[in-house]
């Protein structure tokens, strides 16, 4: 049934059109408090960031990022070597003009110029890094690690490191070295890496899984409060919870899982509330996690059959009904224009589409929202949008100014310490970081 009723055009007008948040460092700027869960009367600074990606700087350099609407940036990624005395990947050793280049325009707007270490492909040897070393005589293996990131902080004027080692003690990416104590070491190296003089004042953050580190027998811990002393926070990556690898089309990053209509036997892997109950149930403080949402969603190629829905009224204007959880198949097709550059580099799709590109693909408009004769359903219990296009049959789950806006409100309501988002050249005229800084306050 094509929708063109009235009420859902008022209902859909963009969240971006209300007033700007003024969620920034620029002097003089308000920004919300966060309230620690031990009545401490010292709030915590509300936590407003995003990764640059320093692979897209050809298409997105640093000097178009919002400064102003951040309170950090993390610059992404420098990745682990094997020598934790050896120069991080892909940072220039200690005259990277990139890297610097970051770090001036971020001081040079009062804001925290981060860098994150890791990933998924650059993480593999974490485990090797924050170890003890096999030679007693010798200092540990996290002592030389420290040393090299404490030279590096201060050789380009950073305000903190960001870890991105999502499951240390766990067999995740091939290839990455894997030890059953490797959170019990991860936790003793930030505990000496906070001890240091350099990073006692500075920031050192997490991103982590949507469930807590691992124990030794690579199960969730069920006590991880130690983490909460030397980290300033822990952001939890709720995003590519659905994607190629799952049965069915279905929510990139949603919000909740305990949603009624999905399919049946289905394996859902987890939500932005389920993880912060998570984390919270292993007494992680709520006041120290961060909520990390996606700017971009996964593709699949679905058939119009599968697709059509028929008996269903439509969610947005001038577009069709889609069925929920449909079927697709493989091979996976391109994304946007910078999954055509990550094939490059790759060597294969990921399928990803930035917001961005949803708008300059054609599956939205300059507001974000579905144009005229698209397939759409918007699920209210993940708040996910999904966009059909019914000529090249695919179907795109991504996040839009709604569902950014219901985890900014999400963020207030379960007292996180803010929002992190991947990535800065993800968003289109600020649309998506309007709506979730509007929402949580700022």
């Amino acid at each position: 049934m094509l929708n063109i009723g009235f009420l859902v055009l008022f209902c859909t007008l963009p969240l971006a059109a209300l007033a700007a948040p003024s969620c920034s460092l620029v002097p003089n700027a308000t920004l919300p408090a966060v309230v620690r869960r031990d009545n401490s009367s010292q709030a915590l600074p509300f936590v407003a960031t995003t990764w640059y990606n320093k692979e897209h700087a050809d298409f997105f350099p640093p000097d178009n990022i919002s400064w102003e609407k951040y309170t950090s940036v993390t610059y992404a990624f420098a990745t682990t070597n094997e020598d934790p005395s050896a120069e991080l990947g892909n940072i220039d050793g200690m005259n990277d003009t990139d890297l610097i280049h970051f770090v001036n325009l971020a001081h040079g707007n009062n804001v925290k110029a981060l860098l994150s270490i890791g990933g998924w492909t650059g993480s593999g040897h974490f485990s090797c890094d924050v170890g003890p070393t096999t030679n007693a005589t010798n200092p540990s293996n996290a002592t030389i690690f420290i040393n090299n990131l404490v030279n590096l902080v201060s050789n380009y004027s950073l305000d903190g490191l960001d870890f991105v080692w999502e499951f240390p003690g766990v067999d995740a990416d091939p290839g990455n070295v894997v030890n059953p104590n490797d959170s019990q070491n991860f936790l003793a190296f930030l505990q000496q890496l906070r001890n240091t003089t350099t990073m006692q004042n500075l920031t050192i953050s997490a991103s982590a899984s949507i469930t807590p580190f691992a124990n030794s027998t690579a199960l969730p811990m069920t006590n991880v409060s130690a983490f909460a002393e030397p980290l300033d926070y822990v952001t939890i990556m709720n995003f590519d919870q659905w994607g190629s690898w799952s049965p069915s089309v279905g929510p990139n990053a949603p919000l909740n899982d305990s949603c009624p209509d999905s399919p049946p036997n289905s394996v859902v892997s987890g939500s932005a509330d389920s993880a912060v109950k998570a984390w919270i149930a292993a007494d992680f403080p709520p006041e120290k996690l961060v909520l990390g949402v996606a700017a971009y969603g996964h593709s699949f190629s679905v058939n119009n059959s599968d697709a059509n829905n028929t008996a269903a009224p439509s969610d947005a204007v001038w577009t069709f009904p889609v069925a929920a959880y449909p079927p697709f198949h493989l091979p996976q097709l391109q994304g946007d224009s910078l999954d055509a550059k990550n094939a490059t580099d790759a060597g294969n799709y990921t399928g990803i589409f930035n917001f961005f590109g949803l708008i300059d693909e054609g599956f939205l408009d300059s507001n974000g929202h579905p144009v005229n004769g698209t397939g759409y359903r918007f699920d209210n219990c993940t708040q996910t949008p999904y966009v059909y296009n019914f000529t090249t049959g695919v179907m795109v789950s991504y996040d839009n100014a709604e569902s950014f806006a219901a985890k900014g409100q999400f963020i207030q309501d379960k007292g996180l310490r803010g929002f992190a988002m991947w990535e800065a050249a993800g968003d289109r005229n600020d649309i998506l970081l309007d709506a979730i800084s509007q929402a949580a306050g700022c």
